[in-house]
């Protein structure tokens, strides 16, 4: 009796343990299926980006505008219309709008051919150009973000009030001058217009451009000697100033980079919708020169 219970509960045991790993299994598969799903749906937006790009490579910048069905009638004197024009008058707004919806999405970059390698690379190495000028600028303000906000920090030394005063006026100046002036009317727009030149074959673009396209873009590479000797005395003035800052007591440390912060931020955000604006309109920042050598601009590689 005792062998055929002990027998008896070594099965129910081992049924209990199956059972249990079964159980185990199947939730780990469910897991893993729902990973997988999720992974894919995280990449198919990028895919169907990434196609809408490649599908404008043969196309010329700007789209035809759609033509517009006249209503008839339409042109009345003011407050004479009939009943019946007026309720028709709203189609052709409508027509204006669903023109200029179209028109969204062209291609910014003029290739000056219909190879889709071509294309292809172009708008690569604006992303590279545009999206590696945001990473050094990201870069910065996270190194810089937390000594700006340490005198807020739980036990750091709090400030008086003319401290204060000076953080704000601070943020407001660079947010001004460095954020608003420089970035915004001058370096963010240049950036997103030279990113759209680094086209294969074109605009004396050499291969090595592609992989220093951040630097490119920034006009420290193949530019014009003025705008050259600005980037690199701007870029090496920045340097000598961080090494500077870095010596400051607490708290002017602290506010400087407060202010860098905010002028740093509104620089990437500005950089960011210039080029969103380029896709969407299909024309690059027209109020800025891209400052190539004027031996090349605009010319094929290798063109007299």
């Amino acid at each position: 009796n005792n062998n055929s219970r002990l027998i008896h509960n070594e099965s129910i045991s081992r049924l209990v343990k199956t059972e249990r790993a079964l159980e185990l299994e199947t939730l780990f598969w469910f897991g893993y299926i729902r990973i997988s799903t999720m992974k894919v749906s995280a990449i198919l937006p990028s895919v169907a980006l990434l196609t809408s790009f490649v599908s404008g490579f043969s196309r010329q910048t700007g789209l035809t505008p759609l033509p517009l069905r006249p209503v008839p009638h339409a042109i009345q004197p003011a407050g004479n219309e009939p009943r019946h024009q007026q309720q028709r008058q709203p189609t052709l707004a409508f027509s204006r709008v669903s023109t200029t919806i179209a028109r969204a999405g062209a291609n910014p970059i003029d290739t000056g051919t219909k190879c889709p390698a071509t294309g292809f690379a172009a708008v690569v190495s604006s992303l590279w150009g545009t999206g590696g000028v945001l990473y050094i600028l990201a870069k910065a303000i996270k190194r810089v973000m937390p000594v700006a906000l340490e005198p807020f920090k739980e036990g750091a030394v709090p400030l008086s009030q003319f401290e204060l005063g000076a953080y704000i006026v601070t943020c407001l100046w660079f947010a001004y001058v460095e954020g608003y002036k420089g970035f915004q009317q001058k370096f963010s727009p240049l950036v997103v217009k030279r990113s759209f030149t680094l086209i294969p074959g074109r605009n004396g673009t050499k291969w090595w451009h592609f992989f220093v396209a951040p630097f490119y873009s920034m006009g420290l590479v193949h530019a014009t000697k003025k705008r050259s000797i600005v980037s690199w005395s701007v870029t090496i003035g920045v340097a000598l100033i961080v090494a500077a800052v870095k010596r400051l007591p607490y708290p002017w440390r602290n506010i400087v980079d407060a202010g860098v912060v905010v002028g740093l931020t509104w620089g990437s955000l500005s950089i960011l919708l210039f080029y969103l604006k380029s896709w969407f309109t299909g024309q690059v920042p027209a109020d800025v020169d891209a400052a190539l050598p004027a031996s090349i601009q605009g010319k094929p590689t290798g063109s007299s």
